[in-house]
């Protein structure tokens, strides 16, 4: 029985002892008080877990003393994804917004994502019910990339359809909460759980590509970014950091003209992006995992200078562009 929603909402300080590949334990430590402390609440990806990606340490170390970095931990975190979705994980989001800025009231949240982790911020802030959720002061999102296109290029055409079909098949059968089978599953993503709903989701088979994830491929339409990326609010400014050496990326998409295309987007659509620091990344591999220290000095550098920038005000005192 989980008695675990009997539990009151709490902020609870201490350590986080990581032990890889996704063993971790908490040592608690006294109490903090409340504070109208800024939140950067950080959003990871497929199948990451709380420290498996290092970067944002290097970020909470850089961080002014009026913010606070926290890294979110939703149910859908390690190998829970499969039965899971972006539109959950929103939700989960919602609570944790909602929950800092009841402890925090005077304080502002960005929220960034990382991998799918954007997507996840894609939802809360563009998604079905975002009206609903309680608004944030900034996005930040690091590798946003197409799950879709990602599968497509390590994967054969043959599997590919094979799967897509069957994930398809399956929803329209009424059993879409249902597991995808293993031997289509495992070449991809090792012995996970997967729905036929969530592989769907991500996967986006043509010809429509509506999956519920499909929020970065290169090739959506004009039409589908402006209901996306073209629906951020004005009073949430964009920050992109795109990651140049990302191997999830297929060698075939631009980079450079991708990001512009976005940023086009919601400039057109009166939103505002940090053109000054976003882009790409260079030298940064999909989570920096490994990387050099002055690329993700690089990349704290650029997010350091994104807060620095709305703490300022900037993005609202400029009309439009926000590239100077």
């Amino acid at each position: 029985m989980d008695s675990n929603s009997d539990l009151p909402a709490g902020a609870h300080p201490g350590i986080l002892h990581f032990v890889p590949p996704s063993l971790s334990a908490f040592e608690p430590s006294k109490p903090l008080a409340s504070s109208n402390i800024n939140i950067l609440l950080w959003i990871g990806g497929l199948f990451d877990t709380p420290l498996s990606v290092a970067y944002p340490l290097e970020i909470a170390k850089a961080l002014g003393p009026t913010w606070s970095l926290v890294t979110g931990n939703l149910s859908s975190a390690g190998k829970s994804w499969g039965v899971s979705s972006i539109a959950q994980d929103a939700e989960e989001m919602a609570k944790l917004v909602a929950y800092f800025k009841d402890r925090r009231p005077g304080g502002k949240v960005v929220i960034m994502g990382h991998s799918t982790g954007c997507q996840d911020c894609m939802e809360y802030v563009v998604g079905a019910k975002a009206d609903q959720r309680p608004p944030v002061d900034g996005v930040i999102l690091q590798a946003p990339v197409s799950d879709r296109e990602a599968m497509d290029h390590h994967m054969p055409k043959a599997f590919m359809h094979e799967a897509n079909q069957l994930a398809l098949k399956m929803c329209r059968e009424g059993h879409d909460k249902d597991a995808m089978p293993d031997r289509l599953v495992s070449p991809l993503f090792g012995r996970v759980a997967i729905t036929a709903k969530r592989w769907v989701d991500i996967a986006s088979p043509a010809p429509d590509h509506r999956g519920a994830d499909d929020y970065f491929s290169s090739d959506l339409s004009d039409e589908r970014l402006n209901n996306t990326f073209g629906r951020i609010p004005s009073t949430t400014p964009l920050l992109l950091l795109y990651s140049g050496n990302d191997d999830s990326v297929p060698p075939e998409v631009n980079k450079d003209d991708l990001v512009f295309r976005w940023i086009g987007v919601v400039e057109r659509n009166s939103g505002k992006v940090d053109r000054y620091n976003g882009s790409i990344v260079p030298g940064a591999s999909h989570n920096l995992n490994g990387n050099a220290s002055s690329v993700v000095q690089d990349l704290v550098k650029r997010v350091v200078g994104y807060i620095g920038r709305l703490d300022n005000g900037d993005f609202h005192a400029s009309g439009g562009s926000t590239g100077t």
